[in-house]
């Protein structure tokens, strides 16, 4: 075999003496590129190593990076794919050369932001976002907002845990409430259907009564004609089994788990256990009535339901703002909405209500809204003359709600709504609106129950409005159960690595809920740099065009240190950059030039930095 010798030229430009080149596993050897301003550029550039490539603007880098071995790259890459795969993805042109051997699949991570979508935040474009979703689904606790109470949901290994953990000897009934959903059957006709389901006992009162002694007439108590559901409210419940922990076999604990199974189902959703204290009955005992002492109920109930609120299933849908199904009803999902924007009605946040700060009560026209507040205030303490930025999120609310002595400024502009046939009105109204926070979700962008799910005392949307570093410290300090910690082990994983991606490459001040759209070039590419990490490819080629762009010069190192790490996943790493940082830590240095447009679109130099 042959091996190909090329020697470099005056002008750095490498030259071949043998026409007949073969691959090379070690390298990619670029013949005679014209693209753009390019001068018939042959070179060669070593595999799974850091390439820096600088010069002058208009020199040609973007021209022999982007347009060429980018270009080329994605075109093989594309070209393997089947003629089904090609059509869903775009064609590019093949560039001006006249052959790249070794080329490895490319993928370019350019400046310019790359999306203009409103719902595009940074934790979409990381993916960071969709791993919280899953591990909110999965590990997430609904707490009421009712009592901030932990709504769970049993099931019946729950319920035979429960009962296993009682002391040995322990005897008990499993229950359920009576009937209330059909509210036109009498207590007879209820009595009569539990008896034709195999039910034939209720309790009442800690008393045991057979249904055919009630429905005989024995049972002076109960009036057959009344209505069955108020016996749900007098604690008149359904007796389903009885058990007692001693000596309980395979067999037996499978009858419970059966009997626990039905009475989910009777009463659609709840199950009663209640243990037995007097011993000198047997909670087999078939007389009846028989009152003995028997301890509280225990509630268990397999329906996400508490303070009277029943929750949805904890899906990861329920926190995707682009899905109908978890997005907040008014802003659909955008966490903004057209309404009355508080920064117009209160531009001045230095001066006080006294002095003005309310703008649309100024002048004599509306100035009897702001008389009737301060004639008012002395009688619940509201400061007057504080000035509005020091005001407590409390008295802010309630100048725009009102109390019973004044109205507030919510009442005042729905007023101008509601004569809007005043073209005064209208031009008012058009003076204060603006894009403002949704009062709904409150920027969450997500409905009411998806806030309700939290993890660490945190729900996503309070992590999603936090900085990422302090993301990434509340991750790492995270304290979860070994059965939760086993469930998010992997997802735990990705999310702390994306995070710690993004804050080594000084995107620390960002919040995962920035909007793409508001990136900068240098901050879309570094983010699309994290993406990168994350995904772990290897044996690919990744073009970068200057990520150091708006970077401070201490962070200069982490990006450094990032761009390592990637080529030493085994990737080739080519960047466009002039910092001098970046350059000196080059594993292969390419000079473009000697100067811009038709002077430059040569090779310059092409060597290590240290030759």
């Amino acid at each position: 075999m042959t091996d190909t010798i090329l020697k470099k030229t005056n002008n750095g430009q490498l030259s071949t003496n043998n026409e007949t080149d073969l691959v090379d596993p070690e390298h990619i050897v670029i013949k005679g590129a014209r693209t753009n301003n390019l001068r018939n550029v042959d070179l060669r550039l070593p595999k799974n190593k850091l390439i820096v490539v600088t010069g002058v603007s208009g020199s040609g880098k973007s021209s022999i990076t982007m347009d060429t071995l980018y270009a080329e790259g994605q075109r093989r890459y594309v070209e393997s794919l089947s003629s089904y795969a090609r059509q869903f993805l775009g064609r590019m042109k093949k560039p001006d050369v006249d052959y790249i051997r070794g080329i490895c699949p490319a993928i370019a991570i350019e400046q310019r932001v790359t999306t203009g979508n409103a719902r595009s935040t940074v934790g979409s474009m990381t993916e960071v976002y969709d791993f919280l979703r899953l591990l909110y689904a999965r590990i997430g606790k609904f707490y009421s907002p009712v009592s901030g109470q932990i709504v769970q949901k049993h099931e019946v290994a729950d319920v035979i845990d429960f009962i296993k953990k009682l002391p040995d000897g322990t005897r008990g009934l499993v229950l359920i409430p009576f009937p209330k959903k059909y509210k036109e059957r009498t207590l007879e006709q209820e009595l009569n259907l539990l008896l034709q389901k195999g039910f034939t006992r209720v309790q009442i009162e800690n008393e045991t009564l057979r249904i055919e002694d009630i429905l005989e007439g024995t049972e002076k108590r109960f009036d057959g004609k009344q209505p069955a559901y108020t016996f749900n409210e007098k604690g008149l419940h359904i007796l389903i089994d009885r058990f007692s922990t001693s000596g309980m076999g395979d067999s037996d604990w499978m009858r419970l788990a059966d009997s626990v199974n039905t009475a989910f189902y009777e009463s659609e959703g709840e199950c009663i256990i209640q243990t037995v204290d007097d011993a000198r009955h047997s909670v087999h005992d078939s007389d009846t009535p028989s009152t003995v002492n028997r301890a509280p109920l225990t509630v268990f109930n397999n329906r996400f339901e508490l303070d009277g609120i029943e929750f949805p299933e904890p899906t990861p849908q329920l926190f995707n703002y682009n899905n109908p199904y978890g997005a907040c009803p008014t802003c659909e999902g955008y966490g903004r909405i057209l309404g009355i924007d508080p920064d117009k009605v209160v531009p001045d946040k230095t001066r006080s209500v006294y002095d003005g700060a309310i703008a649309p009560w100024k002048g004599e026209k509306y100035g009897e809204w702001l008389n009737a507040l301060l004639q008012s205030a002395h009688r619940f303490d509201f400061p007057v003359h504080k000035p509005f930025e020091q005001l407590t999120k409390e008295e802010v609310k309630l100048l725009w709600t009102g109390n019973q002595y004044f109205e507030g400024i919510d009442a005042f502009f729905k007023q101008l709504e509601s004569q809007t046939y005043k073209i005064q009105n209208r031009v008012t109204l058009a003076r204060y609106r603006g894009k403002t926070t949704c009062t709904t979700c409150d920027g969450g962008r997500l409905r009411q129950e998806a806030l309700c799910v939290k993890i660490g005392g945190k729900n996503i949307s309070e992590l999603t409005g936090v900085p990422l570093d302090e993301v990434l410290s509340f991750f790492q300090n995270l304290e979860l159960s070994e059965h939760d910690r086993q469930v998010a082990k992997r997802l735990l994983l990705e999310i702390n690595n994306r995070l710690k991606f993004m804050v080594e490459l000084g995107l620390g001040y960002l919040t995962l809920d920035r909007i793409s759209n508001t990136l900068s070039g240098g901050e879309t590419q570094r983010i699309h740099l994290t993406r990168t990490l994350g995904s772990n490819l290897t044996a690919s080629m990744y073009i970068l065009d200057e990520p150091s762009v708006g970077l401070h010069p201490r962070d200069t190192g982490r990006l450094v240190k990032v761009l390592k790490e990637l080529r030493d996943l085994g990737n080739t790493v080519v960047v466009v950059e002039h910092e001098e940082e970046v350059i000196k830590n080059a594993d292969f240095l390419v000079d473009m030039g000697p100067e811009a447009g038709v002077h430059g679109g040569n090779v310059v130099f092409a060597g290590d930095f240290s030759t």
